[in-house]
């Protein structure tokens, strides 16, 4: 080789970290976290490995505080980064820019997530949850048929109260597309309008076998279920968000079915219990009628027939002398009433009231001649002083003691020289006739 082609160790280390820069812009790598490190800068330093291999990661502080869980030796992390090369020491590593738990961890996260979203919804709420019968008389399980859960459940059933009618309705409890089938039965069976209750069990599992039960939509079927739903999915300590939405959480499928139904035993208990109740009670009722009757039967014998009878035929007389009594004081306010109604209509009888009216007529009618002529006389002396005063004021009375009235030939008054100008013709007004004139000239008073 030419000495050109010589590089150095940092050449050498900036050309492979710009060859893995550009090869892998961006990565994820599942795997288990180890050799933990955390100085005092914040920064974390670790490595991913598996069974074979294992790959260096830092993750620096700016970014590691937006992790929502603690790094731990062990645990399985999904991590997200660029793929480069430490030059300083020729090692190649993974510079994170977020890390999330992986498998279980994830899912658990994820479940807390839509838990939190659905019971702020109000799905979960006590208040909307039904009350089961109670007495189930058919019951609906959806379960695997194969599973030792149904034969727990049928074998419970039979033991308290074999009269209560149960159906298998099969589905599968595990796998991708379990949620979707029991969600399909879970309908058919609560829109049928045969059961009285739906059970939903499933034996016990980890997060990741139970997360059928965690589906959304299944969640939602349950809480708008028709038929009230109960829950045994898992053992005691497992809770899927289906035992959220249910109306009742069993621990284990068995509980579930002691708590659907009676035990038989005690039903007995109680039956034999009411059974002697009521005959205690018909016995007390039949002894209280027999004394009744031998009361009545002493009350009989101790009273005469003939005298009881002749109290009421005097009770009968009494009432019905107060009867007639009422009678006769009825009839007598009656025609009280009718003399008094007579009198009132003979008072108001039309044949008198235009009697009344002519004599009235007659009284009135000499007046309105009277009147008529006091009022013209009244009116001839208001229209005589009226005349007066009008004369009083009058100019033709002015122009009658020896004055005149000047007028312009269009009738204006000439009331100053300002009205009337040299060579105008005027008219002077006497008491008896008029002067026709022309204005020479003009002379101010003043």
């Amino acid at each position: 080789m030419s000495q050109a082609h010589i590089l150095t160790p940092s050449q050498l280390n900036t050309l492979a970290r710009d060859l893995l820069e550009g090869a892998f812009p961006l990565v994820l790598v599942e795997g288990e976290i180890g050799n933990l490190s955390r100085p005092g800068s914040g920064h974390l330093y670790f490595t991913l490995k598996d069974a074979r291999a294992q790959v260096r990661c830092a993750l620096f502080k700016p970014k590691s505080q937006w992790l929502n869980f603690a790094p731990r030796e062990g645990l399985r992390v999904l991590a997200r980064g660029r793929l480069t090369l430490y030059e300083a020491r020729g090692d190649y590593q993974l510079i994170l820019d977020s890390m999330e738990e992986a498998g279980e961890g994830a899912l658990r996260r994820a479940f807390e997530e839509l838990k939190a979203r659905l019971q702020a919804e109000g799905l979960f709420d006590t208040a909307r949850k039904r009350p089961l019968p109670a007495h189930v008389r058919r019951l609906a399980v959806l379960t695997s048929p194969s599973g030792a859960v149904i034969r727990d459940i049928v074998s419970v059933l039979r033991r308290r109260f074999p009269l209560v009618e149960v159906d298998l309705l099969p589905v599968p409890v595990q796998g991708d597309a379990a949620a979707a089938q029991i969600r399909t039965m879970l309908q058919r069976a609560t829109t049928s309008g045969r059961y009285d209750v739906v059970l939903v069990a499933r034996g016990g599992g980890s997060l990741e076998d139970l997360w059928a039960f965690n589906d959304e939509a299944l969640v939602r079927a349950i809480a708008a279920s028709p038929v009230p739903v109960v829950s045994a999915i898992g053992h005691e300590t497992d809770f899927t968000l289906a035992d959220f939405a249910a109306d009742l959480r069993a621990p284990t499928p068995s509980a579930a079915a002691e708590l659907l139904v009676p035990d038989r035993t005690n039903l007995l208990a109680q039956l034999h219990g009411l059974h002697r109740q009521l005959q205690s009670q018909q016995a007390n009722l039949l002894r209280q009628r027999a004394q009744r009757i031998d009361r009545a039967f002493l009350r009989l014998h101790a009273l005469r027939p003939q005298a009881r009878l002749d109290a009421l035929a005097r009770r009968g007389e009494q009432a019905w002398l107060r009867l007639t009594n009422a009678m006769q004081r009825r009839l007598e306010q009656e025609r009280a009433r009718l003399r008094h109604a007579d009198a009132v209509l003979r008072a108001a009888h039309p044949r008198r009231r235009i009697d009344r009216l002519r004599e009235r007529l007659q009284s009135l009618r000499g007046r309105p001649q009277s009147l008529l002529a006091r009022h013209l006389q009244h009116e001839a002396l208001r229209l005589r002083g009226l005349a007066r005063s009008l004369h009083a004021i009058s100019p033709l009375a002015t122009v009658a003691r020896g004055y005149s009235i000047l007028q312009r030939e269009d009738g204006h008054v000439v009331r100053g020289i300002a009205d009337a100008q040299a060579g105008d013709a005027l008219q002077a007004r006497l008491h008896d006739g008029r002067l026709h004139l022309r204005v020479e000239a003009t002379e101010s008073a003043t």
